[in-house]
């Protein structure tokens, strides 16, 4: 995506669905794991995902970025938009497989995304500054040379984020993404999500076990349980009986302070 079609998303308040999944299922060797998902994702909305182990949660994302097949229909357009684009969409998974000891390098991966051209041969200079920009993006510009197995829980996380927003997509599908994560990063990440959600009118499904944090930042809020058994507002989600009887009663929690503000 240019830099033009960039700040014209800034300012975009469309509100249009960018994502319809309908009747969506998915099994595995004639077992069930999802069934019967119906959901529009909108433009500009952060959506956390919660469930019980074995929900069909990494399922779902995976199933709609494309990884598994499924049943039913995810539609991946833009609608109603005049020179519409078919949808872009980022992914951030769980967990990263690689070997901790290998010298690749934060550059080396974006380099091996964005270009066709082998890594061993260097990287050229449209790629250097693309990866500089994405991981300015996400406040990790100075990890660009450093070694991946160097790099921290979260700032592991900044990278795989900065790099799932090249391009920026239309929608951000983040896989339990404080997963290794220090507690004192976690409202920090959070925070930035949902920052690069509003200044990019990003539509974003965030898969998470954290639920108070999430609730202080998502607007909407899905309890998955192999179909979605409710949806709503954090705080209708959590008050619900399913909820209860899932994990017992939750604790709502207060809405995140605005920047540089204290809390009392």
């Amino acid at each position: 995506m240019s830099e033009r079609a960039m700040a014209e998303r800034t300012n975009c308040e469309c509100g249009l669905c960018c994502t319809q999944l309908e009747n969506v299922s998915v099994s595995f060797g004639g077992n069930t794991v999802l069934r019967d998902i119906n959901l529009h994702i909108h433009c500009g909305q952060l959506t956390a995902i919660i469930g019980p182990n074995g929900a069909g949660k990494s399922t779902l994302l995976r199933a709609i970025v494309g990884e598994l097949p499924h049943g039913g229909t995810v539609r991946n357009e833009l609608l109603h938009v005049k020179g519409a684009h078919r949808l872009v969409v980022g992914y951030v998974p769980q967990k990263l497989e690689f070997d901790p000891t290998s010298p690749v390098s934060v550059l080396d991966i974006f380099s091996a995304a964005l270009s066709r051209r082998p890594v061993w041969l260097g990287h050229s200079g449209t790629t250097i500054q693309r990866a500089q920009r994405s991981l300015d993006r996400v406040g990790a510009g100075r990890l660009m040379r450093s070694r991946l197995g160097a790099l921290s829980g979260g700032e592991l996380q900044r990278v795989l984020l900065a790099l799932a927003l090249t391009p920026l997509p239309d929608l951000l599908l983040l896989d339990e993404p404080v997963s290794g994560v220090d507690p004192a990063g976690i409202d920090l990440f959070y925070r930035m999500v949902s920052d690069l959600r509003r200044s990019y009118h990003l539509a974003i499904l965030l898969v998470s076990h954290d639920f108070a944090v999430a609730a202080r930042y998502a607007e909407r809020m899905l309890f998955l349980n192999r179909t979605i058994q409710c949806d709503g507002t954090p705080a209708e989600v959590l008050a619900s009986d399913v909820v209860a009887r899932t994990f017992g009663r939750v604790a709502l929690p207060e809405p995140p302070a605005a920047a540089g503000e204290a809390r009392p």
